[in-house]
């Protein structure tokens, strides 16, 4: 018997989810929060999607959300002109480091001390989180707004893509461009994975996979849709993949098939991202909602709970599984 993908639905957000981000797993558990055009971005437990609370205190629209490896810190990038960082066990704001444009994204170095931003004015910023009120290092060089940007190589190196349909790769020491991307289009979505080195980014319909050091292919898998965010499964077996016809994609890492899709949003979907234990994987849509779904469907984790014909009591298999036909009377 097949198993029916079903997926958690969470909301609580009144405007698009654009982004999400998990933390790593810690001994509470993992969590995830989420950026939304409503301006209040969220934290949830990351494998029932139980909301935490709301860090409250931007005055736009929030494109950008991360928390830190052990999530005792969450940082935001918003539309009115600030990056903050907030405590996300009280949930109280920690800093608001203003800019001068919209801001789009922000990352933590791993031992938490520096925070990387980037935005519409396109300058990628390090802020010293130890020493806020210094001026952030400022790093120039792509033409048009800055879409997503992220330490690599164990904080020594930055990526960055932008809206100048390059996506580049800068040494920290030297803020110097080392190498440089050019795609035919916009690209959609960044993600780099530490293990492995491996840069997964989505253009057009295709989702493209690099070495991040070197930023040499890997391969290409083009999608039945736009996309606009793609995420590989920590083991790297498969990856998911999103965007404009409301469905979720999931494909074999190394065969590139499709394995599956599935529809549970009410629109474009913005963006995707694989838990830290690969169990599950969540989407932000244009509808509002965050939802999660099942890596293995059936299998018990979460709020999931795998109810095989012979666990029900007679009475329910009785009706589900009517063991003779009901009779026709004409």
């Amino acid at each position: 018997m097949a198993m029916r993908q079903t997926p958690l639905t969470c909301s609580g957000h009144t405007r698009p989810v654009v982004d999400l981000a998990f933390s790593g797993i810690t001994p509470y558990g993992y969590f995830l929060i989420s950026a939304c055009k409503d301006g209040k971005p969220m934290l949830r437990q990351g494998d029932t999607g139980d909301w935490i609370g709301t860090f409250l205190g931007h005055k736009g629209a929030v494109w950008g959300a991360t928390l830190n490896t052990d999530a005792t810190k969450a940082a935001t990038a918003a539309a009115d002109f600030t990056a903050k960082v907030w405590d996300a066990v009280s949930g109280d704001e920690v800093l608001s480091l203003a800019h001068k444009h919209i801001v789009k994204s922000v990352n933590f170095t791993k031992d938490n001390n520096c925070l990387l931003t980037a935005g519409n004015d396109k300058l990628l910023r390090i802020y010293d989180l130890s020493n806020p009120e210094e001026a952030p290092i400022e790093i120039a060089g792509h033409g048009s707004a800055i879409k997503k940007a992220l330490w690599c190589n164990d904080d020594k190196q930055i990526l960055s893509a932008a809206d100048d349909k390059t996506v580049r790769l800068w040494d920290r020491t030297s803020m110097e461009v080392v190498k440089t991307l050019t795609f035919d289009t916009s690209v959609s979505s960044m993600e780099y994975m530490a293990d492995g080195e491996i840069l997964l980014i989505t253009y057009g319909k295709n989702i493209a996979f690099y070495n991040a050091l070197s930023l040499e292919p890997i391969k290409t898998v083009e999608a039945p849709a736009p996309i606009n965010s793609a995420s590989l499964h920590p083991e790297k077996d498969f990856f998911v993949a999103a965007g404009d016809d409301f469905k979720l994609y999931k494909f074999d890492y190394s065969t590139k098939e499709e394995l599956e899709s599935y529809k549970g949003h009410f629109g474009p979907v913005h963006c995707v991202r694989f838990s830290p234990d690969g169990e599950l994987y969540a989407s932000g849509s244009e509808d509002g909602t965050l939802r999660l779904w099942q890596t293995a469907v059936g299998k018990t984790y979460g709020l999931w709970k795998c109810v095989l014909p012979e666990d029900l009591g007679t009475e329910n298999s009785e009706q589900l599984f009517p063991s003779a036909p009901p009779e026709v009377k004409a």
